[in-house]
C-alpha cells in the first residue's frame, strides 16, 4: 500500500499549490490513500465546508486537522457530516464534535488514520499517548495499517511519540511546526517516522505569515495581528510511504519538497 502525505496547507497559495501538484505528485508515487492536514487551509485558521470538499475534489481521501481546527466557526455546521475530516482524538470525547478517526478501504484492505495533538506548549488536552493505545487497540481489530498525523510543537514529544508507537502503527508523521525536518526513518519495529512534513503554502514568508508582520514582533516586541500572506511563490511539503501488504509495516519513507530551490520533477 502507498500513502502520500500532505503537510499544512496554509492558505489560499497553499491550496493553490495543492490543486496544481497533487494530481502531478499522484501520477508519480500512484498512492493508494492521499491525506491532507487541512487545519491552516482557510487564510491560517482552520477550515471550512468548501474549501474541505476542494480538497476531495482535487484527490485527498482524508484530510487532518489540529489546533486550529475550531478557529473558523463554520466547522461546527458540518464537521459531524464530514466523514473523511479528522480532527485530533484527544479533545474531550463528551463535549466534541466530529472524530478523531477514520478508516479508508483500499481494495481488500484498510487504513486506519488517527490525528492526535501534543501537549507541551499547546492547549493542554488529554494525554495522547493514552489515546493512541486506545485507538490503536481498536483499530488494529480491524487492520494492520494504521497512519497517526501528530500535530504537536516540540521536536521531543514527537519523537517522544514515534518511539512510542513503533511496531504498532505503520507510520507517524508528526505535523504543527510548518518546517521540513530532515529524519525521515523506519524505526526498528518497522514504524515509518518523520518529526515534521513540513507546510504547503507561501514560501515567501515566515511559517506562512506575511515576513513583514513577523519582523515587526520580533524587532519591536510589540503585539503584531500575523496575517497569511497571498502572494508569491509556493512551497509543498509531505511524504510518500510504502507500506508491506501484509503485516502493515513501513517498506519505505520519501520526503517530498517542491518550491522553487526543489523543482518537481515528474
Amino acid at each position: 500500500m502507498k500513502v502520500l502525505f500532505i503537510g499544512d496547507v496554509v492558505g489560499s497559495i497553499g491550496r493553490e499549490a495543492v490543486d496544481k501538484y497533487l494530481p502531478l505528485l499522484k501520477n508519480k508515487y500512484k498512492p493508494q490513500v492521499t491525506i491532507v492536514n487541512g487545519e491552516n487551509a482557510a487564510a491560517g485558521r482552520g477550515i471550512t465546508e468548501k474549501i474541505y470538499k476542494q480538497f476531495l475534489q482535487a484527490g485527498a481521501d482524508v484530510i487532518t486537522m489540529g489546533n486550529h481546527t475550531w478557529d473558523n466557526r463554520e466547522i461546527f455546521d458540518f464537521i459531524d457530516d464530514a466523514k473523511k475530516l479528522v480532527r485530533p482524538a484527544n479533545f474531550p470525547e463528551d463535549t466534541t464534535p466530529g472524530q478523531g478517526m477514520v478508516y479508508v478501504n483500499v481494495n481488500q484492505l484498510k487504513l486506519a488514520v488517527i490525528n492526535l495533538q501534543g501537549r507541551t506548549f499547546m492547549p493542554d488536552l488529554n494525554d495522547p499517548f493514552r489515546k493512541a493505545d486506545e485507538l490503536i487497540k481498536e483499530a488494529s481489530k480491524q487492520t494492520p495499517f494504521i497512519f497517526i498525523d501528530f500535530h504537536a510543537e516540540t521536536t521531543s514529544e514527537k519523537q517522544a511519540m514515534g518511539w512510542y508507537v513503533d511496531g504498532r502503527v505503520s507510520a507517524m508523521v508528526g505535523t504543527h511546526t510548518h518546517v521540513q525536518t530532515n529524519d525521515a526513518r523506519i524505526l526498528p519495529q518497522g514504524t515509518a517516522y518523520l518529526t515534521d512534513a513540513g507546510m504547503t503554502g507561501p514560501y515567501d514568508a515566515v511559517l506562512g505569515m506575511e515576513k513583514e508582520k513577523v519582523l515587526q514582533r520580533f524587532l519591536t516586541n510589540l503585539p503584531t495581528r500575523f496575517e497569511v500572506s497571498k502572494q508569491g511563490r509556493s512551497i509543498l511539503s509531505g511524504c510518500c510511504l510504502e507500506l508491506d501488504s501484509r503485516s502493515g509495516r513501513a517498506v519505505s519513507i520519501k520526503p517530498i519538497l517542491i518550491n522553487d530551490d526543489h523543482p518537481f520533477y515528474g
